[in-house]
């Protein structure tokens, strides 16, 4: 009877194995990213998060950081048995993949009525919800941190994927640098260029936090939380650095990444609406 049990399962498909393996295939299907014609990034984009090292050793990087990690979809043991699409809540980590797929392709959502293909500015509300349909729409989101609700290894301030959307829901991209941060709000936002991702809501500044090691599906990645790393001179720090990567229009490399940074002196005075 447990053999006739087993081989009908293997046939259905029904195997934890063969779930796992298909859920596994559904959330690395590879992802196409927006190729951004003027160097900007809009509303509508799908794109990718990324976290970049920062190896160079230096009085202003005491604490060089190596290896690039992507925002990533990070399912709970129990979404192997999902046959459609992954359901809220559903966690999230930092993944050594950077090639863009179902797991680290989010889109950038408007919340204040702005049309797609607008360009997103500094210090501009909007959600970041994911790409592929069968990790569903479910949208990055955070709260002030409690003591029932935190992240698992750091305890600090939790971000997962929710299925409601909200202010909890929304997130701003600013300026990197804060000398000249104030005059760089409302100013379309570059792609490809290293920016904070501040949660509107708390203030708080999304993080990798490389030392705190998760076991996932995936195998080894980083937690991902909200909370802002401050240096000596009140600058953020490496775990807050982040690149929004878009797609490359030639056909050898997926991503914008390793390409120089796009010229940003056309969008200088430039404010949005």
């Amino acid at each position: 009877d447990l053999l006739k049990d087993f081989l009908e399962k293997r046939e259905k498909g029904e195997l934890l194995v063969q779930k796992s393996s298909n859920l596994k295939k559904n959330v690395l299907k590879k992802a196409e990213l927006c190729i951004s014609k003027d160097g900007l990034l809009h509303f509508g984009d799908t794109v990718m998060l990324l976290n970049p090292e920062n190896s160079e050793s230096s009085l202003s990087n005491p604490s060089p950081v190596y290896g690039n990690y992507t925002l990533s979809v990070n399912p709970e043991e129990s979404a192997v048995h999902v046959k459609s699409h992954m359901t809220a809540p559903c966690g999230v980590s930092a993944s050594s993949n950077v090639k863009p797929c179902a797991r680290n392709a989010f889109i950038i959502t408007s919340v204040d009525g702005s049309e797609p293909g607008e360009p997103v500015c500094y210090g501009q509300n909007f959600a970041l919800r994911t790409a592929e349909e069968f990790t569903g729409h479910l949208y990055l989101t955070s709260d002030r941190k409690s003591f029932l609700k935190s992240s698992k290894k750091s305890h600090l301030q939790e971000v997962s994927l929710t299925d409601q959307h909200s202010y909890e829901t929304c997130w701003q991209v600013v300026y990197l640098d804060p000398q000249l941060r104030p005059e760089h709000e409302g100013l379309p936002v570059p792609a490809n260029t290293k920016v904070l991702l501040v949660h509107s809501k708390t203030n708080q500044c999304l993080a990798v936090l490389r030392k705190y090691i998760l076991w996932t599906l995936f195998g080894k990645e980083c937690e991902i939380t909200a909370h802002t790393y401050l240096d000596g001179h009140r600058v953020e720090k490496n775990e807050n650095h982040w690149i929004i990567v878009t797609g490359n229009p030639s056909d050898d490399i997926n991503t914008m990444f390793d390409r120089p940074k796009p010229p940003s002196e056309d969008i200088n005075g430039i404010k949005c609406d």
